[in-house]
């Protein structure tokens, strides 16, 4: 009989205890759904984590707020992307306001993406000189090339920038290098990406105004001094790729603000099959 009594006083004290999560549960999947009808979807997501970490037994709660989740993500990501959408829009005008002054370097025979050069710069126009070459891709990437062009090799792999007031950046060694002739002429190439130059980019931008001395770093010395319109075409292709690259950005965040919504409604259509063929 006392064995009996144990065993039904710790069922009731467990039932008890389930009514009591239940309703703490209960309390904060309420709060979960004001905020979601208000449309404020991160304290509605907030709170249903809490839920999951709060009362991990309150399953019915739990089984609730997980129904709730969904409705919050499908609401909160449409808020995201709509935003998105008008930012993409913007910038897309941004760019077509401006993308006609530069000239677009690409094959289509075999390049996927080409590059946009200040007008100044493009090859034609710069044979047989040693100067800075900016570019941009079309996904907004900004590098440039050192090219040296004389009489023998100096064998250069990286370059060091100066400002009057003494200041300087330098390249790393550059991944992407060569080096060839022409009727005597020796020519030699290196290549840097953004975000792997050491911050040149940054210091030609915030000198562009002022005398830059470019030394070039290899076997031999070669100093040389950037022209008005180099400057001006590291300017005006570094504007360009924080546009193409805003874009690309706000592309791919459109992408898997997409693709959440995607999952989250074939997870519902799963869950309403599943339920009928019960």
């Amino acid at each position: 009989m006392k064995k009996l009594f144990i065993l039904l006083f710790g069922s009731f004290v467990l039932f008890a205890c389930g009514n009591d999560l239940e309703k703490k549960a209960g309390e904060k999947l309420a709060l979960a759904q004001a905020a979601f009808e208000r449309g404020d979807y991160l304290q509605a997501k907030q709170l249903i984590d809490s839920i999951k970490i709060l009362y991990p037994k309150a399953f019915e709660a739990r089984k609730a707020s997980q129904k709730l989740m969904e409705q919050v993500v499908i609401k909160g990501q449409g808020q995201i992307i709509a935003s998105l959408d008008s930012a993409l829009q913007s910038k897309q005008s941004e760019l077509a306001a401006i993308v006609g002054k530069y000239t677009l370097e690409k094959d289509t025979a075999y390049q996927t993406e080409g590059s946009y050069l200040w007008p100044t710069q493009v090859i034609e126009k710069n044979m047989h000189r040693s100067y800075l070459r900016f570019q941009v891709s079309e996904q907004g990437v900004l590098s440039m090339t050192s090219i040296y062009c004389g009489k023998s090799n100096i064998h250069h792999y990286a370059v060091k920038v100066s400002a009057p007031d003494g200041s300087t950046a330098e390249t790393p060694s550059s991944k992407d290098s060569y080096e060839t002739s022409d009727l005597g002429e020796k020519i030699e190439k290196a290549d840097y990406k953004i975000g792997e130059d050491g911050g040149v980019f940054d210091f030609i931008y915030a000198h562009k105004d002022k005398n830059i001395r470019v030394e070039y770093i290899g076997d031999k010395k070669f100093v040389t001094t950037m022209s008005a319109t180099d400057r001006e075409a590291l300017a005006q292709t570094y504007e360009l790729s924080k546009i193409l690259s805003d874009i690309t950005r706000i592309k791919k965040e459109l992408e898997e603000a997409n693709l959440k919504v995607q999952f989250v409604k074939k997870k519902i259509e799963f869950d309403k099959k599943k339920k009928v063929e019960e």
